[in-house]
């Protein structure tokens, strides 16, 4: 999973990035509010572990900068050195999910890290053989998707995007987001690569207005991958 680490202490960040990397994660770390929360406008994370105290600002406001601008769904874990009850629970009611009190513990913080994404993403996260969306069936022992019981000509690339694609359904899921997790590209220079497989994604799946199940380019953002019922047309272009 795609995860956004803020703290001012370098070598703590090197140290949560190099542990959550061995637990398989894409980890990118911040040392200000202000970087992180200018990246949200175009990038998207899974999950954020935001530190209290910042250089340019407090951690809190941080988070509730992130409920106001993309809302409640992102799990967010609070790091801090206060423990006091009453640090706790204003964290909590200013939207973290989570809260855990400085030295951090690797393991525990791994623990935590996996509780928070099974809770937000347990169609990403699943483990079942078979994933069924409509008339989409995903076989994931022999890797093939299915439309209508039909076998689709995928090449490998195609069907790991549309896997992650319907697994995150209804998310904004960010061009460089997409390109890290199904291509293993990190801080690549873009390309047009990914346009081109949502295009075959678009026709092979037959996924137009009629059908309810579309790809929608948001400008400047990526795409997102809506189901009947969950279109939405702010801020969506082509």
């Amino acid at each position: 999973m795609r995860i956004a680490v803020l703290d001012d202490d370098s070598d703590l960040l090197e140290l949560i990035k190099a542990h959550l990397e061995r637990h398989h994660h894409v980890c990118h770390v911040y040392a200000s509010g202000a970087s992180l929360l200018m990246d949200t406008r175009h990038e998207t994370f899974d999950l954020l572990i935001v530190e209290w105290h910042l250089p340019d600002m407090e951690g809190i406001d941080v988070v509730h900068s992130v409920r106001q601008g993309i809302g409640p769904q992102l799990p967010i874990l609070f790091v801090t050195s206060r423990h006091d009850e009453r640090d706790v629970v204003e964290a909590l009611n200013r939207g973290a999910d989570d809260y855990m009190v400085k030295p951090l513990r690797m393991g525990e913080l791994a623990a935590r890290v996996a509780a928070l994404l099974r809770r937000a993403y347990p169609e990403a996260l699943g483990a079942a053989a078979r994933q069924e969306f409509g008339p989409y069936r995903f076989d994931l022992q022999k890797r093939l998707l299915l439309l209508r019981g039909t076998p689709l000509n995928l090449k490998h690339r195609e069907y790991e995007l549309a896997l992650f694609m319907f697994r995150n359904a209804g998310r904004l899921l960010s061009r460089a987001h997409l390109r890290e997790v199904v291509w293993g590209e990190i801080n690549e220079a873009p390309s047009r690569s990914l346009d081109t497989h949502v295009s075959r994604l678009r026709s092979k799946l037959e996924l137009t207005p009629e059908s309810g199940y579309t790809i929608t380019s948001v400008y400047g953002m990526g795409y997102r991958l809506d189901l009947p019922g969950m279109q939405r047309g702010a801020t969506a272009a082509g």
